[in-house]
């Protein structure tokens, strides 16, 4: 009877010394070379620092559990989308917190290889993020590559996302509401199954900003910069080992914003000034699509001459008309766009892209 209960007594802690064994935890560098970044970033020893909206990493691992470790200089919003490419319905959505935290981006998940996509959905003012580590309870796998095609989109509050989550055009603007993943950026390179980039600022002008905020500093100088709210850190284009297909401007809103225009001289000076840092980065057989809002019709006139006279090659000009969406339904907070006008948007943009770059349209839904 004594050797019973003693073996008994043996099997029931070796049970529980089973059952209570955790899993196996990774923890990997943000910095290290497995993981894919699409965008504007910063890596230093271990950690990657990025401010610019839409930037997103892909992260392919083994197990059910993936988390983040990162801090960030405010509160900027994140999209999250699991075992799955980007669309306009995220997984999850999370608020970061200033301080040095740890989020879980995806858990419970079945066995075998999961990929999770991790976006800033939030424009630089909103705060510069840092990632220090993954977390995960299996290995980090090499990420399956980019895309075959690849977008830069340069831009303001539309091309952040300004809105795009509101309802009316009387909400005021909300950082929770700012989702540049519904712009018609996103929208357009969903469509051709496209990474893509975002260079964008809201209020930002080519020659003059809303309401004249920051004279003399405009999108041309901000273009420049590896961090949209940092003007000391130098962009290096070659550095990031991919380059567009094609690069669309969307900027002239904020020049004519406040019942004001720019002088035409000046605005053609910087918006060819602004096109040959792009032709710097890319070369000149990378298309530019240069869009001209319906802030109002001298916007398209501005920019044509700007194109005609700059004298350099493979440019297009288009123009988004008053009537592209309504001033109801379709627009958000502080008469941004929403998503259902940012739709009406790449609607405009996408048959141009289609032919600069020979990517047939095809029947689908624009999401």
């Amino acid at each position: 009877m004594k050797k019973f209960i003693i073996f008994a007594a043996a099997a029931l802690i070796c049970g529980s010394a089973s059952a209570a064994s955790p899993k196996k935890v990774f923890e990997t560098p943000a910095s290290d070379s497995r993981i894919e970044y699409t965008g504007r970033i910063l890596a230093e020893g271990n950690d990657v620092s990025y401010d610019w909206s839409g930037v997103y990493a892909r992260i392919r691992f083994t197990g059910p559990y993936l988390a983040v470790r990162l801090s960030d200089t405010r509160n900027s919003w994140f999209n999250v989308w699991v075992d799955r490419e980007m669309d306009p319905v995220m997984d999850k959505k999370f608020l970061a917190a200033a301080k040095d935290t740890v989020i879980t981006l995806a858990e419970n998940l079945g066995k075998g290889e999961h990929t999770v996509i991790l976006q800033k959905r939030t424009e630089g003012e909103q705060g510069r993020v840092t990632l220090h580590s993954f977390i995960s309870n299996g290995e980090i796998l090499a990420a399956d590559g980019r895309k075959e095609r690849y977008i830069e989109f340069i831009g303001d509050s539309y091309t952040c996302g300004y809105g795009t989550e509101s309802d009316s055009r009387d909400d005021p603007f909300e950082a929770r509401t700012e989702n540049c993943a519904l712009t018609y950026a996103a929208i357009t390179a969903r469509y051709f199954n496209a990474d893509y980039s975002l260079v964008s600022h809201s209020g930002m002008g080519i020659d003059r900003n809303y309401n004249d905020n920051i004279r003399g500093y405009n999108m041309p100088d901000r273009y420049s910069q590896t961090f949209d709210m940092d003007k000391e850190t130098v962009w290096d284009a070659s550095g990031a080992g991919y380059s567009p297909d094609v690069v669309v401007i969307y900027l002239c809103t904020n020049d004519f914003s406040t019942g004001r225009q720019p002088h035409e001289t000046s605005f053609v000076n910087r918006y060819t000034e602004l096109l040959k840092k792009v032709r710097s980065n890319y070369g000149d057989d990378v298309p530019i699509v240069c869009m001209a809002s319906n802030v109002t019709p001298y916007s398209f006139d501005y920019i044509r001459l700007a194109c005609l006279s700059s004298g350099l090659p493979n440019l297009t000009y288009m123009c988004v008309t008053r009537n592209v969406h309504s001033e109801t339904g379709d627009l958000g907070a502080s008469w941004h766009p929403n998503y259902k006008g940012q739709k009406k948007v790449a609607s405009c943009l996408i048959p141009y892209i289609s032919t600069v770059c020979g990517w047939e349209m095809e029947e689908k839904a624009y999401r």
